[in-house]
Protein backbone atom coordinates (compact mmCIF):
# COMPACT_ATOMS: atom_id res chain seq x y z
CA UNK A 1 0.00 0.00 0.00
CA UNK A 2 1.12 3.39 -0.56
CA UNK A 3 2.35 5.36 2.06
CA UNK A 4 -0.17 8.30 3.29
CA UNK A 5 1.36 12.19 3.28
CA UNK A 6 -1.11 14.40 5.73
CA UNK A 7 -0.62 17.84 5.19
CA UNK A 8 -1.03 19.32 8.81
CA UNK A 9 -0.84 22.57 10.95
CA UNK A 10 -0.17 21.98 14.37
CA UNK A 11 -3.40 22.64 16.98
CA UNK A 12 -5.92 23.02 13.61
CA UNK A 13 -8.51 20.37 12.40
CA UNK A 14 -5.86 18.08 11.09
CA UNK A 15 -4.72 17.56 14.62
CA UNK A 16 -7.57 15.02 14.30
CA UNK A 17 -6.50 13.32 11.45
CA UNK A 18 -2.99 12.60 12.69
CA UNK A 19 -4.67 10.94 15.55
CA UNK A 20 -6.92 9.04 13.51
CA UNK A 21 -3.57 8.12 11.43
CA UNK A 22 -2.03 6.67 14.89
CA UNK A 23 -5.08 4.91 15.54
CA UNK A 24 -5.12 3.13 12.41
CA UNK A 25 -1.33 2.27 12.83
CA UNK A 26 -0.97 3.61 9.37
CA UNK A 27 2.62 4.41 7.33
CA UNK A 28 2.68 7.98 6.74
CA UNK A 29 4.42 11.37 5.94
CA UNK A 30 4.24 15.19 7.59
CA UNK A 31 4.32 17.65 5.41
CA UNK A 32 4.12 20.67 8.00
CA UNK A 33 1.99 23.81 6.71
CA UNK A 34 3.53 26.85 9.18
CA UNK A 35 -0.11 28.68 9.11
CA UNK A 36 1.23 31.46 11.42
CA UNK A 37 3.56 32.23 8.67
CA UNK A 38 0.57 32.36 6.05
CA UNK A 39 2.19 29.09 4.02
CA UNK A 40 -1.38 27.95 3.66
CA UNK A 41 -1.87 30.89 1.17
CA UNK A 42 1.46 30.25 -0.38
CA UNK A 43 0.88 28.77 -4.30
CA UNK A 44 2.48 25.49 -3.15
CA UNK A 45 0.09 24.58 -0.70
CA UNK A 46 -3.28 26.35 -2.71
CA UNK A 47 -2.17 23.71 -5.20
CA UNK A 48 -3.05 21.03 -2.81
CA UNK A 49 -6.47 22.89 -1.71
CA UNK A 50 -7.24 26.25 -3.11
CA UNK A 51 -9.36 26.63 0.28
CA UNK A 52 -5.77 26.94 1.74
CA UNK A 53 -7.63 24.39 4.63
CA UNK A 54 -5.97 21.29 6.13
CA UNK A 55 -6.14 18.73 6.82
CA UNK A 56 -5.44 17.44 3.18
CA UNK A 57 -4.08 14.03 2.23
CA UNK A 58 -2.15 12.22 -0.54
CA UNK A 59 -1.99 9.05 -1.30
CA UNK A 60 -1.30 7.46 -4.36
CA UNK A 61 -2.76 9.61 -7.11
CA UNK A 62 -5.65 10.35 -4.74
CA UNK A 63 -6.10 13.82 -3.18
CA UNK A 64 -8.60 14.02 -0.47
CA UNK A 65 -9.91 17.51 1.21
CA UNK A 66 -12.10 18.62 3.78
CA UNK A 67 -12.46 16.54 7.13
CA UNK A 68 -15.69 14.41 6.89
CA UNK A 69 -14.02 12.74 3.45
CA UNK A 70 -10.23 12.44 5.23
CA UNK A 71 -11.79 10.78 7.79
CA UNK A 72 -14.00 8.24 5.63
CA UNK A 73 -11.47 7.74 3.43
CA UNK A 74 -8.43 6.92 5.95
CA UNK A 75 -10.85 4.55 8.29
CA UNK A 76 -12.40 2.74 5.00
CA UNK A 77 -8.48 2.11 4.02
CA UNK A 78 -7.72 0.40 7.27
CA UNK A 79 -10.69 -2.27 7.90
CA UNK A 80 -8.41 -4.02 10.16
CA UNK A 81 -8.31 -1.10 12.71
CA UNK A 82 -12.31 -1.87 12.77
CA UNK A 83 -12.82 2.23 13.32
CA UNK A 84 -15.01 1.87 10.47
CA UNK A 85 -18.61 -0.30 10.64
CA UNK A 86 -18.78 -2.25 6.45
CA UNK A 87 -21.12 -1.66 4.42
CA UNK A 88 -23.42 -4.05 5.82
CA UNK A 89 -22.89 -3.40 9.21
CA UNK A 90 -26.41 -1.50 11.03
CA UNK A 91 -23.90 1.07 12.51
CA UNK A 92 -22.77 2.01 8.92
CA UNK A 93 -25.42 4.76 7.87
CA UNK A 94 -25.61 6.28 11.62
CA UNK A 95 -21.50 6.52 11.02
CA UNK A 96 -21.83 8.50 7.93
CA UNK A 97 -24.68 10.87 9.37
CA UNK A 98 -22.46 12.08 12.14
CA UNK A 99 -19.48 11.96 10.54
CA UNK A 100 -21.44 14.44 7.73
CA UNK A 101 -23.40 16.20 10.78
CA UNK A 102 -20.54 17.56 11.90
CA UNK A 103 -19.56 19.78 8.96
CA UNK A 104 -23.09 20.85 7.75
CA UNK A 105 -24.31 21.40 11.28
CA UNK A 106 -22.34 21.62 14.00
CA UNK A 107 -19.75 23.70 12.58
CA UNK A 108 -22.06 26.53 10.70
CA UNK A 109 -23.94 26.29 13.87
CA UNK A 110 -20.73 27.06 16.48
CA UNK A 111 -19.38 29.59 14.25
CA UNK A 112 -22.56 32.00 13.76
CA UNK A 113 -22.68 31.20 17.36
CA UNK A 114 -19.06 32.25 17.90
CA UNK A 115 -19.07 35.43 15.69
CA UNK A 116 -22.66 36.21 17.16
CA UNK A 117 -24.38 36.14 13.93
CA UNK A 118 -28.16 35.49 13.55
CA UNK A 119 -28.60 31.89 12.41
CA UNK A 120 -30.26 32.03 8.87
CA UNK A 121 -34.30 32.04 8.34
CA UNK A 122 -35.11 28.29 9.02
CA UNK A 123 -36.28 27.33 5.28
CA UNK A 124 -32.30 28.32 4.39
CA UNK A 125 -30.03 27.49 7.13
CA UNK A 126 -28.34 24.20 6.76
CA UNK A 127 -28.56 23.36 10.48
CA UNK A 128 -32.03 24.68 11.53
CA UNK A 129 -31.06 26.19 15.04
CA UNK A 130 -27.88 26.46 17.72
CA UNK A 131 -29.85 24.76 20.30
CA UNK A 132 -31.49 22.19 18.00
CA UNK A 133 -28.08 21.21 17.33
CA UNK A 134 -26.38 20.59 20.83
CA UNK A 135 -29.70 19.23 22.11
CA UNK A 136 -29.08 16.48 19.18
CA UNK A 137 -25.44 15.71 19.76
CA UNK A 138 -26.22 15.66 23.50
CA UNK A 139 -29.12 12.85 23.23
CA UNK A 140 -27.35 10.84 20.96
CA UNK A 141 -24.28 10.81 23.70
CA UNK A 142 -26.31 9.98 26.33
CA UNK A 143 -26.57 6.51 24.72
CA UNK A 144 -22.68 6.39 25.64
CA UNK A 145 -20.15 5.85 26.09
CA UNK A 146 -19.26 6.52 22.48
CA UNK A 147 -21.15 8.31 19.31
CA UNK A 148 -22.29 4.98 18.45
CA UNK A 149 -23.05 3.10 21.91
CA UNK A 150 -20.52 0.64 23.04
CA UNK A 151 -18.37 0.68 19.99
CA UNK A 152 -15.82 3.36 19.18
CA UNK A 153 -15.38 4.87 15.27
CA UNK A 154 -13.11 7.32 13.53
CA UNK A 155 -16.06 9.55 13.97
CA UNK A 156 -15.22 9.66 17.68
CA UNK A 157 -12.00 11.03 16.74
CA UNK A 158 -13.34 13.70 15.13
CA UNK A 159 -16.03 14.53 17.61
CA UNK A 160 -13.71 14.01 20.71
CA UNK A 161 -11.25 16.52 19.22
CA UNK A 162 -13.94 18.70 18.12
CA UNK A 163 -15.51 19.42 21.19
CA UNK A 164 -12.75 19.55 23.13
CA UNK A 165 -11.63 22.41 21.68
CA UNK A 166 -15.09 23.97 20.98
CA UNK A 167 -15.41 23.62 25.08
CA UNK A 168 -12.28 25.20 25.66
CA UNK A 169 -13.38 28.15 23.78
CA UNK A 170 -16.85 28.76 25.25
CA UNK A 171 -19.08 28.02 22.26
CA UNK A 172 -20.17 24.58 23.33
CA UNK A 173 -21.90 24.46 26.82
CA UNK A 174 -19.80 22.11 29.60
CA UNK A 175 -22.51 19.71 29.58
CA UNK A 176 -21.73 16.85 31.85
CA UNK A 177 -22.06 14.43 28.53
CA UNK A 178 -20.24 16.37 26.61
CA UNK A 179 -17.31 16.79 29.10
CA UNK A 180 -17.52 13.10 30.06
CA UNK A 181 -17.36 12.08 26.23
CA UNK A 182 -14.30 14.26 25.71
CA UNK A 183 -12.18 13.24 28.75
CA UNK A 184 -13.16 9.37 27.45
CA UNK A 185 -12.19 10.13 24.13
CA UNK A 186 -9.15 12.30 24.23
CA UNK A 187 -7.39 10.13 27.07
CA UNK A 188 -6.23 7.70 24.74
CA UNK A 189 -2.48 7.57 23.63
CA UNK A 190 -2.80 8.63 20.61
CA UNK A 191 -4.34 12.03 21.28
CA UNK A 192 -1.50 12.29 24.01
CA UNK A 193 1.24 11.76 21.48
CA UNK A 194 -0.04 14.22 18.62
CA UNK A 195 -0.54 16.50 21.88
CA UNK A 196 2.89 16.44 22.91
CA UNK A 197 4.34 16.59 19.29
CA UNK A 198 1.92 19.40 18.07
CA UNK A 199 2.65 21.72 20.69
CA UNK A 200 6.81 21.37 19.54
CA UNK A 201 5.75 22.13 16.40
CA UNK A 202 3.48 25.23 17.16
CA UNK A 203 6.55 26.75 19.06
CA UNK A 204 8.67 26.13 16.89
CA UNK A 205 6.31 27.67 13.94
CA UNK A 206 5.69 30.59 15.88
CA UNK A 207 9.50 31.50 16.58
CA UNK A 208 9.99 30.88 12.44
CA UNK A 209 6.95 33.19 11.43
CA UNK A 210 8.39 35.86 14.46
CA UNK A 211 12.01 35.84 12.90
CA UNK A 212 10.39 36.38 9.26
CA UNK A 213 9.00 39.79 10.44
CA UNK A 214 10.50 42.87 9.95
Amino acid sequence: MSRITLYHSPQTRSSGTLVLLEELGADYDLELINMKAGQQRQPAYLAINPMGKVPAIRHGEALVTEQGAVYLYLADLFPRAGLAPALDDSLRGPYLRWLVFYGSSFEPAILDRALKRDPPPPAMSPYGDYDSVIRTLAAQLEQGPYLLGGRMTAADVLWGSALSWTIGFGVVPKLPVFERYVELVTARPAFARVRERDEQWAAEHARAAEAKVP
